[in-house]
């Protein structure tokens, strides 16, 4: 027999802080009367983190640092085994969004080696012989008014083949100075991350001027730490040999989901970057990293 599950957030946003009520409707359609052994729904708020390729087996004490951190967890028995009628049920459910005063929720946060999520499942038990209907949906946790506030930190910039570090031969780079400013350095995560970008000269046309925003995660324990760095979003803030002399705007929205304000705990940390790339004709870059910090307000 068909059974149709669905849970239903009562806010439509899914965005929810410490302490608030997630409430919602637990939504199930069936044709005709349905036998059910219990129905069950479950909230849970993990951190799980991976190593990358080249970390694993470098420490045996990342087997034990990278299980999953548990954050909150809820679980109640929504029905007792019995009967559905056919048509439409609903079923209010309310959680509330508080830990224990040893823990701390943080934001969501979808990345490559950590990943921060909170989810809802529920589950209808339907017997031995048949399998049971499942559903989850995740809502979106974010911190509260009182969080870090962002202070304005900002920075001026000059970027020339002698400021170059990462490089051994610098007899092949061509004559250039880039000059520029950031506004700031430590950045609220609802508002761009803004500049101001010159191209003052440069001897060899340039491809293109971009905005790399990174992502840093580490995970690890005291006996050592896998640290990596992957891109988030890549920005073209300037197409072909741009104007020299001429100031062009430096700006960026950071996605919601994959980037949250900085978080550094005692097994795992999750930091940003954003590099300022110019690519020449022949394909060669320079970059300037700039460390930043995110906060929510």
């Amino acid at each position: 027999m068909t059974l149709a599950l669905d849970i239903r957030l009562k806010r439509v946003s899914k965005v929810y802080r410490e302490g608030d009520l997630v409430t919602g409707l637990i939504v199930i359609q069936c044709k005709n009367e349905v036998r059910h052994g219990g129905i069950f729904l479950a909230l849970d708020g993990d951190v799980n983190l991976q190593l990358s390729a080249r970390s694993v087996g470098i420490f045996e004490a990342f087997y034990n640092s990278v299980k999953p951190i548990s954050l909150i967890s809820y679980s109640l028995e929504v029905s007792k085994p019995g009967k559905l009628s056919a048509g439409v049920t609903e079923i209010p459910f309310e959680f509330p969004l508080k830990v224990s005063a040893n823990k701390k929720l943080y934001e969501t946060y979808h990345g490559v080696f950590v990943n921060i999520q909170y989810m809802l499942r529920c589950e209808v038990k339907k017997g031995m012989l048949a399998k049971d209907t499942v559903k989850t949906a995740e809502f979106i946790v974010e911190y509260k008014e009182h969080a870090e506030a962002a202070v304005k930190k900002p920075v001026e910039f000059t970027i020339t083949p002698d400021s170059l570090s990462n490089v051994k031969d610098k007899s092949r780079i061509p004559s250039f100075k880039v000059r520029g400013k950031i506004d700031s350095t430590c950045c609220c995560i609802t508002k761009p991350f803004t500049g101001e970008l010159v191209i003052e000269e440069c001897d060899m046309p340039i491809k293109s001027v971009e905005l790399q925003l990174v992502r840093v995660e580490t995970c690890g324990c005291a006996e050592g730490y896998a640290k990596d760095a992957t891109e988030v979003q890549n920005i073209q803030i300037g197409e072909g040999d741009v104007m020299r002399g001429l100031p062009f705007p430096i700006h960026m929205v950071f996605p919601r989901l994959f980037t949250c304000p900085t978080l550094v705990t005692a097994n795992f940390k999750v930091e940003f970057e954003v590099n300022i790339v110019v690519i020449f004709n022949d394909d060669h870059l320079i970059t300037e990293n700039f460390p930043i910090k995110l906060t929510r307000f």
